[in-house]
């Protein structure tokens, strides 16, 4: 067990060796980006080189490690540079044979290897960081503060960053209703969907401290499609939930947590056991922390991927070893959740901003953000965007700071269309709203919601109806089955869509919809059931005119459903290079070379192949 002054030696032996003080290290620093997007693009190979040419140099000034994802994906793998009393500098898009030039060029050479660094399209200006760049110059990182820039599976790098030292606050400072009073004073609301007050929820678990048992649980069961925050949390710095749910377990009066995380997420289950046994070793998980009587401990509970075990009830029922179903409410679970025992659930970003909280104080929360929703929220930002990854901004941002600045507009020229927020319970925003304030209240307002975090951007090319039958099929697909409103109502509801999109669509197949959503929304037992037709019901009311050029017109405008689209040569423009005949798995199109070509209507199946190969722009859908 470590003692608090054993602990702060540790953070000041750290505190040269992490990015946040690389002015005061004594050694030049390289990191690789070894989250699940930088080991997808090649990283490893990428930290091995690096190494390799570390070693082989014998330069024991430098010292390689990884870290967690830096946040501008598209990028990946990406490779930074400390050096004592200089600016980190950020190389992009690396392979093994860029970072040994790197290595000979920068760390060697002294000069930096402006070929492989960011060049700002609008200025063509070489950046020496990305935090230069304007993905990041609107964000402000609190729950990914320590993302990219330590080692995830050192405990030490943690606390050089002032980890464990709000667990070690409130133990010796503050009382377990302090510690309430003091989430509940930031406004700190739940980053998970629903966004109910943090400390309010564990006000209401708190009674009869000592005598009876309850539980802390996280809730990483991400599974929204375009969502990947609190994965790369966990994946860069599981120690901020560890040390968050210890802390509630001392507000609440707990002595033991659960982290229920998909399986899927293999580099984020490593990375948490590996964080739990090294705080059981410091002494920071487990028995009597910090010498204070205070016994709290975690363990892991894998997911199977069932979408509905992101329901707080049938997250617990999964965690008790039973079919992952939701449960009636009331009794909710503050008063009877995980094993009948009073429990409180948060999911990864909630808890990542806690010890800040405490650290900081609530005023310096609640300062950020606007007046209902305070804080910040963590998006991942993908779809027809040109910046893609994850982004942390002050509540109350305008979805155009988003799209437009932190995301750098739409690619190849095309119009902004619609942004869809909250997953399968959210719904699409238009373009009649690109300038309103990203919070719980004014993306309620308009028929979406903040969600977990997923925001995908959708251009002009996008099929609204298309987009709902999307996620209505996701819905369907993971509906535990246990009530009809969402077993049987949202199956009837993809079967009128898919009718829809066939070109086999009725007038009245909208009103059947928007009376089936009513029906779904009022009876279905949890909220995967109760908010599953948002995208149908916010692209109907935005977008109804798609709806009816599918249905009155048998034509999609956006061109997408494959059986309302015609593909065709526009003999002026076809220069007869046989390049798409040759390239189409169908054999349908025929010409002589140098002829306009034709495409046979019923051989086409529509892949789109000869669009892509056509060089000349004489093929359209129509």
């Amino acid at each position: 067990m470590k003692t608090l002054e054993e602990i702060k030696a540790i953070r000041k032996e750290m505190e040269g060796t992490v990015g946040y003080r690389s002015e005061e290290s004594e050694y030049t620093r390289i990191v690789v980006g070894m989250a699940t997007c930088g080991i997808a693009s090649g990283a490893k190979p990428v930290l091995d080189a690096i190494t390799d040419e570390v070693v082989k140099r014998g330069l024991d000034h430098v010292k390689v490690t990884q870290t967690g994802c830096i946040g501008l994906c598209q990028y990946e793998p990406v490779v930074e540079v400390y050096e004592p009393g200089k600016e980190k500098v950020t190389y992009i898009k690396m392979n093994p044979g860029k970072a040994a030039e790197v290595m000979e060029q920068h760390i060697m050479g002294g000069k930096l290897a402006e070929n492989y660094m960011l060049h700002e399209k609008e200025s063509n200006a070489c950046l020496r960081s990305l935090n230069e760049s304007v993905f990041y110059k609107n964000q402000e990182r609190i729950a990914l503060r320590n993302c990219g820039v330590i080692d995830p599976e050192k405990i030490d790098e943690y606390i050089a960053t002032g980890g464990y030292e709000a667990i070690h606050k409130v133990l010796t400072e503050m009382t377990p209703d302090e510690v309430i009073q003091t989430v509940l004073d930031s406004g700190l609301r739940g980053r998970g969907g629903a966004g109910f007050p943090t400390g309010l929820k564990w006000r209401f678990a708190s009674g009869n401290r000592g005598n009876v048992q309850k539980y802390v649980c996280c809730n990483a069961d991400e599974g929204d499609p375009g969502a990947f925050m609190d994965r790369s949390v966990l994946e860069g710095d599981p120690h901020v939930v560890l040390e968050a749910m210890s802390i509630a377990g001392y507000a609440i009066g707990s002595n033991q947590g659960y982290i229920y995380v998909r399986a899927e997420y293999p580099i984020a289950v490593k990375r948490l056991q590996i964080a739990i046994d090294q705080a059981r070793e410091y002494g920071l998980l487990g028995k009597n922390i910090y010498n204070t009587g205070f016994d709290f401990d975690i363990e892991l509970r894998l997911g199977a991927g069932a979408f509905v075990c992101g329901e707080e009830t049938a997250l617990m029922t999964s965690i008790e070893g039973n079919r992952g179903e939701p449960r009636p409410r009331p009794p909710f679970p503050a008063v009877k959740g995980l094993f009948e025992s009073p429990t409180i659930l948060n999911n990864v970003e909630t808890w990542a901003n806690i010890p800040r909280i405490i650290l900081n104080g609530a005023e310096w929360f609640a300062a950020m953000g606007t007046e209902k929703s305070k804080g910040t929220k963590v998006f991942a930002l993908g779809g027809k965007i040109n910046n893609t990854g994850l982004v942390e901004i002050p509540m109350g941002t305008p979805l155009s700071t988003v799209i437009d600045d932190i995301g750098g507009g739409i690619p190849n020229g095309k119009k902004f269309k619609a942004v869809q927020t909250g997953g399968p319970s959210g719904g699409c925003i238009p373009a009649q709203y690109y300038d309103i304030p990203i919070d719980y209240e004014n993306l309620a307002s308009i028929g979406s919601i903040v969600g977990s975090g997923g925001m995908i951007v959708m251009d002009e090319d996008t099929c609204m109806v298309d987009i709902a039958k999307f996620f209505l099929q996701f819905t369907v697909d993971e509906s535990c089955g246990k009530c009809t409103p969402c077993r049987v109502g949202t199956k009837r509801m993809l079967e009128i869509l898919e009718k829809i999109t066939k070109g086999q669509g009725e007038m009245e197949d909208l009103d059947r919809l928007e009376k089936l959503a009513g029906q779904i929304k009022q009876n279905a037992l949890c909220g995967l059931g109760q908010t599953a037709p948002n995208p149908v019901l916010s692209t109907l009311k935005y977008f109804r005119e798609e709806y009816i050029a599918h249905i009155r017109d048998k034509k999609c405008p956006a061109g997408t459903c494959r059986a309302l689209t015609t593909y065709k040569i526009d003999p002026v423009k076809c220069k007869g290079c046989t390049l798409c005949a040759r390239n189409c798995p169908a054999d349908a199109i025929t010409g002589e070379v140098k002829t306009p070509h034709a495409i046979d209507t019923a051989k086409c199946i529509k892949c789109g192949t000869c669009i892509e190969k056509c060089r000349f722009g004489a093929i359209y859908k129509e």
